[in-house]
């Protein structure tokens, strides 16, 4: 065997090569042969980061139900004030009084601890529905037949298509990124007669102006004054438009196009968050006359847009062909069809990069609880950014599905929450740099609030510090890593340094109070929170090399040896949740937070014998079932233990029993998490570069014994595309970006490569020296054993 190696100028030139023959290697279309009735379960999401709309198809009445990610009640200007979250004076001598109270081993109940501590929340406000737009048709009542509803994966495009009587009707729909509108085309063999008009709640002051082709509203939330705006325009090739009171009535033979801009005058700006030089109203009329007016000039701007974002990876699980409709090919999942299995979980891990880029794009707020989609005044959870795990659980496919350009709003969110984290935490620690609690919204909230279950999470600002540094570890731009993720990393960590105390017990830095989310009693040293201190510290001291600040090194290297790293086996054989051996072997509770350190973090790994046991035991205990977001995190652990038929049993039990019809994941009720864990997880099957090492296939299941997939991201600025069967990697590719040696470990490369490989070392750890821009291609020996 040879080793074939291919050379190009840049990997921006063999991604855009690939892109034709990565998209027809699969299928990426949802498709239902009905009409949605039911917003949460049927509807079908499209976004730009910014805009959300929800496409429900109907036939006679077509329901466009729109979101903006900034229309949010509450915070400043709401009547009664705003305060972030925080209390007027100083709560840290109580803080330091509750946490002293839990150095000798003692527990304290969630209810007392959020009796002192916790906050009633004033006026956090909730993510708001901007409206529907209803199309209503004249119908001569035929028959309907050969309806189709989809969403096109590949180029982010909701399509209705049906027939009535000897008539046929196509609708188009998406929602552009360069252009920032929706557009929409309806197409018709015969005349079409529609009423237009655009719904708000009744919760703001509206305008609704219908004037020659364009319907315009706008107004203010009446509980903070926000200012919003709508305009929608419609343009028929021929035909007639009318007013008819707030509507327009359109009658035409020919293409009509829709195109609709949505705006608020919301800055993401502590302290007031508002734009005083914005006007939305005059803003989305420029809007919706920006583009040209053909559908092709916008179609082709946002597909070349999102495609090339898209196209980067491609996920083939052989057979993975089924002709059902989306809805039933769920419904039989499991059920004996491997080949439908295989393409419902394919479809299933694209989709989960679609809403991705869907709900986050640079321009945006992050991608909420529910993404950018939303119906209701009062969602469930406000539809929020809990930070406990749901805000970083919705970034983890990121960068390994190869997606870091939807990381900017969550770096925007993050770095304006510091300014407010400050003083979080100087006024419940007396402590310099930053912190926050359980949950955050638009407004910069920040404190804790009054809820026992979950209220209290100070580690957070330490959690979403590990974002910056992954982005830096994948991405290995070191201008990023010292402009904008130190000063986030440095801010953090600065608080812990202060924030720790000394345990009495054994001289270990812990915190205190701790609590394991959402379960059990408050302690001092709980293992989640000793953990993520732990891996923010290594980090930081890695980074304060690199970017040169050597005496904040050795601070945080003498932190670091006094630390309690929540790292304890109990006697059962499990992972402590708490430094004490609290655990009860029958606790089915659905967070498993103290596995922290082995996803997202990189400290215990399977050559640790021990505590790879101990974290098995602790998942065996907590057992497979559970809600959406928490089988998600499941598929992750196992794959970390590199168990790859446990893996993909916590995906199947997702699938079946955690996810709706249009596959959006439910916690109950929808919360989109569930969603980006499992496609973050399915890449964690196939690829994992933690520790050093880019391991191909180190979780493959053997359901998936056939396949390939192109352009999963390791760290190191790795780019890999792999083909296995069930002997193993058939063709493995590395393209780098930057020069330097990568490690490449696999169990199975010792029967599927042979020693014509060019290595350094010996057995299944090989080192492949990969230039800048360099593309590895190693093909593998035709015989091999079945494994």
């Amino acid at each position: 065997m040879r080793m074939t190696t291919i050379r190009q100028g840049s990997l921006a030139l063999f991604a855009a090569l690939a892109l034709a023959s990565i998209a027809n290697a699969q299928t990426t279309t949802l498709w239902y042969d009905k009409p949605a009735t039911d917003w949460e379960k049927e509807a079908l999401p499209l976004g730009n980061g910014r805009i959300g709309a929800m496409v429900f198809g109907g036939v006679d009445s077509e329901r466009l139900q729109i979101s903006e990610k900034s229309l949010w009640t509450g915070g400043p200007g709401s009547e009664g004030g705003y305060d972030y979250g925080l209390a007027p004076e100083s709560q840290a001598a109580l803080m330091k009084s509750i946490g002293s109270k839990l150095l000798d081993g003692s527990t304290l109940a969630p209810e007392d601890v959020a009796r002192q501590l916790g906050r009633k929340m004033n006026n956090y406000g909730d993510y708001q529905s901007f409206g529907d737009v209803i199309i209503e048709r004249e119908s001569d009542g035929s028959p309907v037949s050969g309806y189709r509803r989809e969403l096109d994966l590949d180029t982010a495009t909701a399509r209705v298509s049906f027939k009535q009587g000897d008539a046929g009707f196509r609708r188009e729909y998406f929602i552009s990124y360069p252009d920032q509108v929706l557009v929409s085309r309806w197409i018709s063999t015969s005349s079409q007669k529609l009423r237009v008009r655009f719904v708000v709640p009744d919760n703001r002051t509206v305008t609704v102006r219908a004037a020659g082709e364009r319907i315009q509203v706008f107004g203010a939330l009446k509980s903070n004054g926000l200012k919003y705006a709508a305009e929608l325009r419609v343009i028929p090739e021929c035909g007639s438009i009318k007013v008819d009171g707030d509507s327009l009535l359109v009658e035409s033979d020919c293409q009509l196009l829709f195109v609709l801009a949505a705006r608020t005058n919301y800055r993401m700006r502590y302290p007031d968050y508002r734009d005083a030089s914005s006007d939305p109203a005059a803003d989305v009329v420029k809007d919706t006359l920006a583009g040209k007016d053909r559908y092709a000039q916008f179609f082709s701007r946002h597909r070349d847009d999102y495609q090339q974002l898209f196209r980067r990876v491609a996920l083939k699980l052989e057979p993975g062909t089924s002709k059902l409709p989306t809805d039933k090919l769920r419904a039989q999942y499991g059920t004996g069809n491997a080949s439908a299995d295989r393409q419902l979980e394919q479809l299933y891990f694209q989709y989960g990069r679609y809403l991705l880029l869907a709900s986050s794009r640079q321009g945006s707020l992050p991608a909420n609880l529910q993404g950018v989609w939303n119906d209701k005044a009062t969602p469930p959870w406000n539809a929020d950014y809990h930070v406990n795990i749901n805000l970083q659980m919705n970034y983890w496919p990121a960068e390994v599905a190869n997606l870091a350009e939807t990381t900017p709003p969550l770096f925007d969110f993050v770095d304006h929450l510091v300014a407010p984290g400050k003083l979080a935490a100087q006024r419940y620690f007396g402590a310099n740099g930053w912190t926050m609690f359980l949950n955050t919204n638009a407004w910069g909230y920040v404190g804790p609030i009054d809820w026992p279950t979950a209220f209290w999470q100070p580690e957070a600002s330490a959690w979403l510090a590990l974002h910056y540094y992954e982005h830096y570890l994948f991405s290995e731009d070191a201008s990023f890593l010292k402009s904008r993720a130190w000063p986030v990393m440095k801010g953090a960590t600065e608080f812990w340094l202060d924030a720790l105390v000394t345990d009495p017990r054994d001289g270990k830095l812990v915190v205190t109070p701790s609590y394991s989310p959402e379960h059990g009693p408050f302690t001092a040293g709980a293992a989640m929170s000793q953990q993520i201190v732990a891996n923010l510290f290594e980090n930081a001291s890695v980074a304060a090399k690199l970017v040169g600040d050597k005496a904040f090194a050795k601070r945080v290297d003498e932190a670091l040896t006094k630390l309690d790293r929540g790292l304890r086996i109990g006697k059962w054989g499990q992972l402590q949740e708490w430094k004490a051996d609290l655990d009860d072997a029958k606790d089915d509770h659905r967070h498993v937070s103290h596995l922290f350190a082995l996803h997202p973090g990189h400290e215990i790994v399977t050559d640790n014998a021990e505590l790879a046991a101990a974290a098995r035991a602790t998942l065996d205990a907590r057992g497979d079932a559970s809600t959406g977001w928490s089988r998600a995190w499941k598929i992750n652990f196992w794959a970390r233990l590199r168990d790859g038929d446990r893996a993909h049993k916590l995906l199947e039990g997702l699938l079946r029993d955690s996810t709706l019809p249009n596959l959006w994941d439910t916690h109950p009720p929808f919360q989109i998490d569930g969603n980006f864990g499992a496609t973050a997880g399915i890449v964690e099957m196939l690829l994992q570069s933690q520790n050093g090492e880019v391991h191909i296939l180190p979780a493959l299941p053997k359901s998936w014994s056939k396949g390939s997939v192109k352009g999963i991201r390791a760290r190191g600025d790795v780019t890999v595309d792999i083909d296995w069967d069930s002997c193993g990697p058939v063709q493995l590719v590395l393209a780098t970006g930057h020069a330097g040696a990568v490690a490449v470990r696999s169990t199975l490369f010792e029967k599927a490569f042979d020693g014509d490989v060019k290595t350094e070392g010996s057995g299944p750890l090989r080192k492949f020296v990969a230039k800048r821009d360099g593309l590895y291609t190693f093909t593998r020996t035709a015989d091999c054993e079945a494994h």
